[in-house]
């Protein structure tokens, strides 16, 4: 999806990882990383692991410092939000030339991890956790 002038095109995309939602706007730039407003390595609380998942599909791509993204990500906890922003901008990085989804693909960039927190039941302590049997 992009606007109609030339030096304001934004592509877009979303990402979800367990409750995390995030929602990926590019635009050409010089590669900044913006989170909720912040820059990407204070919300990412400068760990190395989480900005190089989140920034993964560009790094494959080559594309570093081509766009600036831009990303309201919201739920969840910083690894869900991490994997959230790296298929929103890998799914937005497909709007903007189709034949990217053949790379990202091959590398499982496009696949949502449908992992979710099972539900606690009744008569349990947790999901599965019972409490302890006593024989006597």
């Amino acid at each position: 999806m992009s606007n109609i002038s030339d030096k304001n095109i934004t592509y877009l995309g979303t990402g979800r990882r367990k409750t995390s939602i995030a929602r990926v706007r590019l635009v050409p730039g010089s590669g900044k990383l913006i989170i909720n407003g912040l820059p990407g390595e204070i919300y990412l609380q400068f760990s190395p692991n989480y900005l190089r998942i989140s920034c993964s599909p560009l790094s494959i791509l080559g594309l570093s410092k081509e766009y600036d993204i831009h990303v309201k990500a919201e739920g969840g906890g910083l690894t869900g939000q991490a994997d959230a922003i790296r298929l929103g901008l890998a799914r937005a990085l497909c709007t903007i030339n189709p034949e990217n989804r053949v790379t990202l693909k091959s590398e499982g960039l496009l696949s949502r991890d449908a992992r979710n927190k099972e539900r606690k039941k009744y008569g349990l302590r947790k999901a599965r956790k019972a409490p302890q049997y006593s024989k006597r």
